[in-house]
């Protein structure tokens, strides 16, 4: 099996297990808990965390609630345009192929919702009492950490990248020529 086979199937994978977990638990939340209905499978986090079943027509987190169309799409653009970019990744960059899968799977799980219940189902509550309180789901936290490994990646590369012009506080490089007197 090639390299270039070995990728692609790295990143249907991960798409398919990003699917595979948020489709399974929106449908236990949907199956399970009505509207608005919270539940503490950790007690000792019920200030900070609890499942409650919501709904969300907007991007992630809430965002933007009244263009949800236009997020369905979005989706898609983006799932299109990593699946263009993904063969470009460099064949050292597995960071970026992993964000690519959780990327991409995310943005199908909520365009999946989308298309099933006219919004994205949302369940996982975290919140600080009197600060925020947010409910999310894991395609939003899979599209998260992607975008977090992609900048991690692209900062790692930049820091392992030689310098291509010298630091102001460093002098010039010289060659050996340079440094020596010319004869008068």
């Amino acid at each position: 099996m090639t390299r270039t086979t070995r990728n692609w199937l790295f990143l249907f994978a991960v798409i398919l297990l990003v699917l595979a977990a948020d489709q399974t638990s929106k449908r236990l939340i949907v199956d399970n808990l009505r509207l608005g209905e919270s539940r503490q499978p950790l007690p000792f986090l019920s200030p900070f965390f609890q499942i409650t079943r919501s709904q969300n027509t907007g991007a992630a987190f809430g965002f933007l609630p009244q263009v949800g169309d236009l997020f369905l799409i979005i989706a898609v653009i983006v799932v299109l345009a990593m699946l263009y970019y993904y063969p470009r990744i460099a064949a050292d960059a597995r960071l970026s192929r992993i964000a690519s899968g959780l990327i991409c799977g995310g943005a199908l799980g909520n365009a999946l919702d989308r298309l099933t219940y006219a919004h994205v189902v949302d369940f996982i509550h975290y919140q600080i009492p009197g600060v925020i309180s947010n409910v999310s789901n894991l395609a939003d936290h899979a599209i998260v950490l992607g975008v977090i490994l992609i900048f991690i990646e692209s900062w790692r590369s930049e820091r392992a990248r030689p310098n291509a012009e010298p630091s102001p506080t460093e002098p010039p490089a010289t060659t050996p020529a340079e440094d020596t007197i010319p004869p008068l």
